[in-house]
């Protein structure tokens, strides 16, 4: 999933044409500001042309998200001398394999991060610094590149080390048919009125929300969904990255456990959340056995496919009428290793997914997402009354309000896997508390930050 998933203002046009052209070799220089305190050096050099010789450029992707090797195949039926050899698995899977694989001889050239503090702190990761000035990122929105930044052991600021394959939003899927049943003409404006259509879709029949929770905590949407609106969003995003006294064990994060934890009482996810993974919880929603599913924009063009004209989205509610929308949103993050053989030529694929025009229309068309890059390229558009068109403009409605956060599963390299994954399995099966809850993921943080 999206880096369990700050992006949206728009982009300004650096043709691929022109940076081929200028076909140079660039020295590294920090942005205006930036902190330059992570612990890789930048390489002096690069080549920012891609060269007529073979090249196979080694990927490991996540399963189940189709755009890596839509692009990748895109990219190789423009440049007929690169192919991709793309390994896939699952998000919990990259998150234990990625220090092993990217320290080995045989390390992929581009990777799908799960977070990237312990990776840069190893010298795993490369420092794109050079290839920012190169390409001339500075162009990017610097808010788009926030969240792929470290510094002295934090995030959102420093070196550059990470780009988007897509830009995502994260909000509440719903099957409109099944809407129209209970009497639900709007999406909800706050989350008194969410819990009341949940209670409605609950007393006539209606399964109110369809949530995957095996082998990662997708009930992980809902509860930092929730989180986000009862507390201050700015400490969520503290924590995420890092911040001295920064925790988890919060009123806003304690509330949102027990609003889950009522939630799992009522039946208001399915008796089987717990053996219910990613793919079955798309399918069952496609199936009609639904009325919600949290979820991300790169869904979109799947559900447009398989449920046409049935399906709508919303960003999730506030708290009080008229509140500010708070979403997790981030880059379907990639890097490259340190020990890429070929990171000249990753990192012009990473380029060109930003500016290329069918690269471009790939990430909305595949990926359902924002494509990020210059603030004045233009978004592709998507079709009307699509749930694609739907999400793009729920894209730009949590830029306008400012409303982007991390997820808290990026927090750091194992807290979704050692902590938050099964712990709230132990939640909704009824074996843990709210309070234990909160306390057994902060306590791992702090684990986790102290070795």
């Amino acid at each position: 999933m999206a880096d369990m998933l700050t992006k949206f203002p728009r982009r300004r046009t650096v043709l691929l044409a022109s940076l081929l052209a200028v076909g140079m070799t660039a020295t590294a220089c920090s942005a205006p500001g930036e902190d330059r305190s992570s612990t890789q050096k930048s390489d002096a050099a690069v080549k920012t042309e891609l060269g007529t010789d073979p090249i196979t450029l080694e990927m490991y992707a996540e399963t189940g998200f189709p755009l890596a090797k839509a692009l990748a195949d895109e990219f190789s039926k423009q440049h007929s001398n690169v192919t991709f050899n793309i390994r896939e698995d699952q998000f919990t899977v990259i998150v234990e394999n990625a220090p092993r694989v990217m320290a080995s001889d045989n390390s992929p050239d581009i990777i799908r991060l799960p977070t990237m503090v312990d990776l840069v702190k190893d010298d795993l990761l490369k420092n794109l610094d050079p290839y920012f000035t190169a390409y001339g990122w500075d162009k990017f929105p610097a808010s788009q590149l926030m969240q792929l930044r470290v510094g002295e052991n934090t995030r959102g600021t420093g070196s550059l080390y990470g780009m988007g394959l897509g830009y995502s939003v994260t909000g509440v899927f719903y099957n409109k048919k099944l809407a129209s049943q209970i009497g639900m003409t709007q999406p909800p404006a706050t989350v008194a009125e969410f819990e009341e259509l949940l209670a409605k879709a609950k007393a006539g029949g209606v399964q109110p929300i369809m949530q995957f929770n095996k082998n990662t905590a997708g009930i992980n949407f809902p509860h930092q969904a929730l989180q986000n609106q009862f507390g201050d969003p700015t400490q969520v995003a503290d924590w995420i990255f890092q911040k001295p006294g920064a925790t988890f064990d919060t009123p806003a994060a304690l509330k949102a456990t027990q609003t889950i934890q009522k939630w799992a009482q009522a039946g208001y996810f399915t008796k089987d959340a717990n053996a219910l993974d990613y793919a079955g919880m798309v399918g069952e929603f496609q199936k009609g056995n639904g009325l919600f599913m949290f979820n991300g924009d790169w869904e979109s063009a799947n559900l447009d496919k398989s449920m046409p004209g049935n399906v709508g989205f919303f960003l999730f509610p506030t708290e009080s009428p008229g509140g500010k929308h708070v979403a997790m949103s981030a880059p379907n993050t990639f890097g490259v290793s340190a020990k890429a053989k070929n990171p000249d030529a990753a990192a012009y694929f990473l380029n060109w997914v930003h500016t290329n025009a069918k690269a471009r229309e790939i990430s909305v068309t595949v990926g359902g997402s924002s494509p990020g890059g210059p603030s004045d390229l233009p978004v592709p558009s998507a079709a009307p009354n699509t749930v694609l068109a739907e999400t793009l403009k729920a894209s730009q409605q949590l830029g306008a309000e400012n409303g982007a956060v991390d997820f808290t599963a990026n927090a750091t390299g194992g807290i979704f896997a050692a902590a938050i994954t099964p712990e709230m399995q132990k939640l909704i099966a009824g074996q843990q508390t709210p309070e234990g809850y909160v306390k057994a993921v902060q306590a791992e943080y702090q684990k986790e930050l102290s070795r």
